[in-house]
């Protein structure tokens, strides 16, 4: 088993979409009052700030990439087709985090499970078996996921 980060073999011949680093902040207006799931609070004053996208999801703009999502089976995570994925690569891998990773060759996104001298990748839907990362098997954790964009239809 290779468990690798960074993955310099893998990164030589794949090309990953690179966060944009000159771009140019986006403020968009975002209000301070909460919006609530239940009943509104009419004491709420108004009030308004200014939000950059790049700001709230990249803290990393070098080490961060961003992945289109085909497949459903991270949709107990809120992860579904056609989500696109905010990863990092500068994170400190750790049990239970949800990871981009390569696993003999071909991508896959999945919570990383990492027990008892262990390693595995657990789909968020229960028709995917546990992926387990045995002697032989090739495993390249390329980055940790922050955060996804999701576009609702109008």
């Amino acid at each position: 088993m290779l468990l690798e980060l960074p993955p310099a073999k893998v990164d030589s011949w794949i090309e990953y979409p690179q966060a944009d680093q000159q771009a140019r902040p986006l403020h968009l207006p975002i209000d301070t009052v909460k919006i609530s799931a239940g009943f509104p609070s009419p004491a709420a004053d108004y009030e308004e700030q200014r939000l950059d996208i790049n700001e709230y999801l990249v803290p990393n703009p070098v080490s961060t990439f961003f992945f289109p999502v085909q497949g459903d089976s991270m949709q107990g995570a809120e992860i579904f087709d056609g989500d696109i994925l905010v990863v990092d690569r500068s994170i400190k891998l750790r049990h239970g985090h949800i990871v981009v990773a390569f696993v003999n060759g071909d991508r896959l996104v999945k919570r990383l499970y990492v027990r008892n001298g262990g390693v595995a990748l657990l789909a968020e839907n229960p028709a995917y078996p546990v992926l387990k990362i045995n002697e032989g098997s090739e495993l390249v954790i390329w980055g940790v996921v922050t955060g996804k964009f999701k576009r609702f239809s109008v």
